[in-house]
């Protein structure tokens, strides 16, 4: 018999969300003291785009983890935002390219800096080997549950 067994309160999902709630907010909360008013959400767009530019919003989606009503709504408030344009791709009239205007590219590097210092407030007073462990960990977690071998 397995020595994983669920106990209350060990969870491993639940202990993930709550860590990964606390730097999203620590993260939103940075930005917000930086005078950005862009959420986490539309930075995950913009992270992708400044790595990639050009990209279909179906693209984001996938990259982002999002449905398409939701990377809809998230390019749509950054076209108002004025850091995107929705324009149409000279291969292919049915799919939008989703692209970075010149006022999101001076945000790149500032956004960077600030996520950089939320890691560094988050992993305080934790060892490069436990870093490692966890990374191992949840990645093998992933690997587990993506495998096409589960059904």
């Amino acid at each position: 018999m397995s020595n994983n067994q669920f106990k209350r309160g060990e969870l491993y999902s639940v202990i993930n969300g709550m860590a990964t709630t606390a730097v999203a907010r620590r993260l939103q909360k940075n930005f917000r003291n930086a005078g950005l008013e862009i959420t986490i959400e539309q930075w995950s767009v913009l992270y992708h785009l400044w790595k990639e530019d050009e990209l279909s919003q179906q693209e984001l989606g996938t990259r982002t983890f999002r449905d398409k009503a939701s990377i809809t709504r998230l390019i749509d408030n950054l076209e108002k935002l004025g850091l995107v344009i929705r324009v149409a791709s000279k291969t292919d009239r049915r799919v939008n390219l989703v692209c970075l205007t010149d006022a999101a590219k001076p945000l790149q590097q500032m956004t960077y800096d600030l996520a950089n210092q939320t890691m560094h407030e988050s992993l305080k007073n934790i060892s490069k080997e436990e870093i490692e462990i966890v990374k191992n960990v949840f990645q093998r977690v992933y690997d587990n549950l993506t495998s096409p071998d589960l059904s």
